[in-house]
């Protein structure tokens, strides 16, 4: 088993938590490879007029890295 690593990612969508999620898996997988995890660290909306028009998240990704 080789080292493990975590990043940090702050990711956003306009559609919903669950988006936010995967943009930010998405965006992590172009600069790491082995992605083992992803740990939602914290959960934020943007509201205008009394309804949420952004969702986004900040995650940790764990991802193994080879020794």
């Amino acid at each position: 088993m080789g080292i493990v690593k975590i990043i940090e990612v702050i990711a956003s969508s306009d559609k919903s938590f669950d988006d936010a999620v995967q943009n930010a898996l998405k965006d992590a997988s172009k600069s790491v490879k082995n992605i083992r995890s992803i740990y939602v660290k914290h959960f934020n909306a943007n509201v205008e007029n009394n309804k949420i028009v952004s969702y986004g998240v900040n995650a940790k990704v764990s991802f193994e890295v080879n020794a």
